[in-house]
C-alpha cells in the first residue's frame, strides 16, 4: 500500500516539474519576442474574418514581411481568430523589375510548326524559345501565334 502512495507522489512531482519547465520555456519565448516589439514593430491579435493580406494593407507592410516575421504561420491562407502575430515596421524593398525581353527575330507560327523544329531552324534550344515566350507546355503553340526568338 505504501508503494502505491509513493508512486502517486512521484508521478505528481514529475508532472509538476514538467509543468514548471514548460512555463519557464514559454516565459523565455515571450520575453524574446517582447524586445523586437518595442523597437521594430507591434503585435496584432487576429480578429474574426481578417486575412494576412488585409492585415498587411492596414499596417502598410507586405504579406511576405508578415510571413518572414512570423515563422509559426505555415499556411498563409489559414490564420485563426485570436492568433497573435508580429507586425514589423521598416522599409520593404520593391520587387526587382522583370528581365527585358530582347528578340532577334519574330516568328509567326504556321500550321505544323513546333518548338523543336523552330529551335533547329534558329539554332536554339526549344526550351530557350519557350522561356522567352512564357510557354509552359512545349506542345501548346498555335498557328498565327507570334513568338519572340531570342
Amino acid at each position: 500500500m505504501r508503494t502505491g502512495v509513493f508512486s502517486s507522489f512521484r508521478r505528481i512531482a514529475i508532472l509538476l516539474l514538467l509543468f514548471g519547465l514548460l512555463l519557464g520555456a514559454t516565459a523565455t519565448v515571450s520575453t524574446a519576442h517582447a524586445a523586437p516589439a518595442e523597437s521594430y514593430g507591434v503585435y496584432h491579435t487576429v480578429r474574426y474574418g481578417e486575412t494576412l493580406s488585409v492585415i498587411a494593407v492596414n499596417y502598410g507592410v507586405t504579406v511576405h514581411d508578415l510571413l518572414v516575421a512570423n515563422p509559426h504561420i505555415v499556411n498563409p491562407n489559414l490564420i485563426y481568430y485570436g492568433t497573435v502575430i508580429f507586425i514589423p515596421y521598416g522599409y520593404s524593398p520593391p520587387p526587382a523589375p522583370p528581365p527585358q525581353r530582347y528578340c532577334r527575330y519574330y516568328h509567326t507560327v504556321r500550321y505544323g510548326d513546333n518548338l523543336i523544329n523552330l529551335g533547329l531552324w534558329y539554332g536554339l534550344s526549344p526550351y530557350t524559345i519557350a522561356e522567352a515566350n512564357h510557354i509552359y507546355n512545349l506542345n501548346f503553340i498555335y498557328a498565327g501565334q507570334t513568338l519572340c526568338i531570342p
